[in-house]
């Protein structure tokens, strides 16, 4: 890296937009004067401990208040009450997470974090990685539903020193219940378009075993033409003991077929059509030696993808791809007096078969070691750590980070972090093709420097909350760009893409006010996100990624109680993607509870708002939806 190019680098991250000061100085104000104080006059009778909640890390474990990173979690609590029927409708309520959707509940989604694309951003079942080497469309093909789920984890920022390339800018862990008692429960749901849908789950809980499973059938005619599914789920997870280790078996399957009416090639082409099947095994066995925990894990993901241009007529124009990844992984987690020191290797080969991409393999080798050390009465801890990867097709690379984060008191932590992050293209980037898209077998990989600085709550009381900025400067960045509408899509490398921004979020919890006037207010959230990029090519002027993020999200949620049984919550959006559209929308969700019997009754986009998440598909408008469920024992 010549110097030239290093004081660039430098003069973008201290001039690099005075809106983002501003703006951060403001929400810091916010911040301080209404969450620290509530803090400070708090009562231990009002004090949730997050310190009971653990983040789930194969590598060094620790509490969501210990955390020095920006995470975000979504509890079992609040997936109850939000409008939602998958996992990608529930990160729709995720501050900082742009879910782009095509079609509706959950049947084809894209996650990025902070302006990141999905093939950057990992997706996590249980800490499994699910990276699909053909393309990031499908890491959201998921097993489970929010039956399932007992909390969402959401990391914010440079993951890619412990969980590798993929984790450019973020990872999202899924992880499912863990039932401590055997229990049957059944549901059934159903609503506007023809959507209905059965569900079961159930537990088997003995001394030394537990066995939690999953099965789940929905599909809909549709909201317009061609957007019919039809969806199954079944998942598996089963604990046991032995001696002083623990076996853990999961297994999950998910298949999906849906219209897919204008997804991908044009809004024009309506007669698209696409059928996915994905499974997921995992076999782990965890212990102790001596202080020391050792985790260790085989898994294999397979992901069959069948695309068809006229559904009618197959032969036409169709691609079936079907990718493999095989691997193991060893972590070591070694604990000393006023330090932790975590290792782990991950080794894991992937092929693919296409009639377009032809036959492909990637072998990749990963090593990582961090070591997390706490000075000053543990107020002060800093945790530096790095991960090198070798590509068969790319070579070796480094990944160096290190985060920061300092106690002032029990109450309000600053944290901060710094991590180099590295993605390889996927093989759809490089040998996809047909009439509207060529591949580049001649990427580079792409590269960034992250950098994040935050002040957040350790406990929970009236109000918790979180303000931060960060800044990305990256390198070699994968788009597809076109120079004309006539012409083809192609990736390429932008030479400079720099993205800054500014992520807020406050929750105040009205009902321990005690409130006599107005016992109905339960809880009210307040989550903002600004983001601002700019790139030195000219050529993602037409950009189909890279420059289509959000600039403005704004998401207000309020929750009401009336009565013990029965809650509502309403949740409030304003988006701003900088190449479409500004819109609002409004849903809303009424949940009655008495142990046993639950229901709900959904309805999103309660104004009918026209709106596009992507450039291509203009969303569903106002969906009713209702469900309810049994617990037979």
């Amino acid at each position: 890296m010549t110097n030239s190019y290093k004081e660039s680098i430098f003069l973008r991250w201290l001039n690099f937009n005075n809106r983002i000061v501003k703006e951060y100085l403001l929400a810091l104000v916010l911040y301080m004067l209404f969450v620290a104080p509530s803090q400070a006059q708090k009562s231990d009778s009002s004090v949730i401990k997050l310190d009971e909640i653990i983040i789930s890390d194969k590598r060094i474990q620790l509490p969501y208040a210990a955390q020095s990173r920006s995470i975000a979690l979504v509890d079992r609590q609040d997936l109850q009450q939000l409008p939602a029927l998958s996992v990608s409708d529930i990160l729709h309520y995720v501050d900082g997470v742009d879910v782009r959707t095509r079609g509706a509940n959950g049947v084809q989604a894209d996650v990025g974090i902070r302006k990141n694309t999905f093939d950057q951003t990992l997706i996590l079942l249980n800490s499994i990685k699910i990276s699909d080497p053909q393309t990031g469309h499908h890491s959201m093909n998921l097993p489970v539903d929010y039956h399932s789920i007992e909390r969402i984890e959401v990391l914010k920022g440079p993951g890619a020193r412990t969980f590798g390339q993929n984790a450019f800018s973020g990872a999202i862990n899924i992880v499912t219940k863990k039932p401590t008692a055997s229990f049957l429960r059944i549901g059934a749901q159903g609503g506007d378009f023809g959507l209905w849908g059965l569900n079961g789950s159930g537990a088997l809980v003995t001394d030394n075993q537990a066995h939690y499973f999953l099965a789940g059938y929905d599909q809909s005619n549709g909201y317009k033409h061609n957007t019919d599914y039809v969806m199954a789920n079944a998942f598996y997870n089963g604990t046991f003991n032995v001696g002083n280790g623990k076996f853990e078996v999961l297994g999950g399957f998910t298949d999906r077929s849906f219209g897919a009416n204008g997804f991908y090639a044009s809004p024009n082409y309506t007669e698209q059509f696409e059928s996915i099947q994905t499974g997921l095994a995992a076999v782990s066995y965890q212990t102790r030696v001596g202080k020391n925990r050792l985790d260790a894990r085989a898994y294999y993901r397979q992901n069959n993808d069948e695309y068809i241009f006229i559904r009618d007529n197959p032969e036409f124009y169709k691609n079936f791809h079907i990718n493999r990844t095989l691997g193991m992984e060893l972590n070591l987690v070694i604990p000393f007096n006023k330090s932790t020191t975590g290792f782990g290797i991950d080794v894991n080969r992937v092929t693919l078969k296409s009639n377009n991409l032809g036959s492909r393999v990637r072998n990749v080798a990963s090593m990582f070691i961090e070591h997390r050390m706490e000075f000053f009465d543990e107020r002060l801890d800093v945790t530096p750590g790095i991960q090198v990867n070798y590509y068969s097709d790319f070579g070796l690379n480094a990944l160096p980070g290190i985060d920061m984060g300092y106690r002032f008191n029990a109450n309000i932590g600053l944290f901060s972090s710094i991590g180099y992050t590295y993605r390889v293209p996927t093989f759809t980037d490089m040998y996809y093709s047909d009439p509207v898209n060529v591949g580049n077998p001649n990427l580079l990989p792409e590269f960034a420097w992250n950098y994040e600085l935050g002040l957040k709550t350790l406990q929970a009381s009236f109000a918790t909350g979180q303000v931060s900025v960060f800044y990305r400067a990256g390198n070699n960045m994968i788009d597809w760009v076109r120079s004309t509408e006539t012409e083809p899509w192609q990736p390429v490398n932008v030479l400079f893409l720099a993205m800054s921004g500014v992520d807020t979020n406050v929750a105040l919890d009205l009902a321990s006010l005690g409130q006599a006037q107005y016992p109905f207010l339960q809880s009210l959230m307040i989550n903002y996100t600004y983001i601002n990029s700019q790139a030195d090519n000219p050529l993602v002027g037409n950009s189909r990624y890279a420059l289509e993020n959000l600039q403005h999200q704004l998401r207000v949620g309020l929750i009401l109680a009336y009565g013990k049984k029965i809650r509502q919550s309403i949740s409030a959006a304003y988006f701003d993607r900088v190449n479409l559209q500004d819109y609002t929308t409004v849903d809303t969700r009424l949940t009655y509870d008495s142990g046993k019997f639950k229901a709900f009754a959904d309805i999103t986009n309660l104004f009918n708002t026209t709106y596009q998440e992507t450039n291509l598909v203009v969303m569903p408008g106002r969906w009713f939806k209702a469900g309810i469920s049994v617990m037979v024992f």
